[in-house]
């Protein structure tokens, strides 16, 4: 690459950020010619105006570490911490025979797709969700039946209270709160 190339690619750190001390090196091969393609489509997503600005800074990372080196000294140029290097370096390493995969794929955007796929985030541990679909949906068909004809209930139109305690009646669900129906018949939920 070309020193204009790469102050482009790896611009210099800020001066107050500091790579910590204890990262351990870690190599990716140099670039194979399989790997060529993986540069280019990383290079492409480095210089595009409309990529993800924690994109970039991941395929940087990883067009970095390809070059060899230490986390730290990475972790220096790029103006990230030795951990984050450590991390992309694992997650491409980890992620070789997908791509590889689907660079022989029948379309050229596979192999874009397959690397953008392994920058963006990991799925994030939590509490799963309390109601199902299938749940949700069913309180949504009970707000949109006529409350005279369906249940024994004197009300001409469903209110968040009435909707909680018919699901509740119907055995659609246990337990269930007037504002979490409220939040289910919200328009523009999707």
């Amino acid at each position: 690459m070309s020193p204009v190339v790469d102050a482009f690619l790896f611009p210099r750190p800020s001066p107050r950020i500091i790579a910590r001390s204890t990262s351990k090196p870690c190599v990716l091969p140099h670039p194979s010619s399989s790997a060529l393609r993986q540069q280019e489509v990383l290079e492409h997503l480095v210089r595009s105006p409309t990529s993800e600005q924690r994109l970039v800074q991941r395929a940087r990372i990883v067009l970095a570490a390809s070059q060899g080196g230490l986390s730290r000294d990475l972790a220096l140029a790029l103006g990230v911490d030795a951990d984050t290097v450590g991390l992309w370096r694992r997650r491409w390493a980890a992620a070789q025979e997908r791509l590889a995969a689907a660079e022989q794929g029948p379309r050229k955007s596979d192999l874009s797709r397959c690397i953008a796929a392994t920058l963006v985030d990991a799925p994030r541990p939590g509490v799963p969700g309390t109601f199902t679909p299938e749940q949700i949906l069913e309180i949504i068909a009970i707000a949109c039946e006529q409350p005279e004809q369906t249940s024994d209930r004197p009300v001409t139109h469903w209110t968040p209270r009435e909707v909680a305690d018919e699901a509740m009646k119907r055995n659609v669900v246990s337990q269930i709160s007037t504002r979490t129906v409220g939040r289910f018949l919200k328009p523009g939920r999707s």
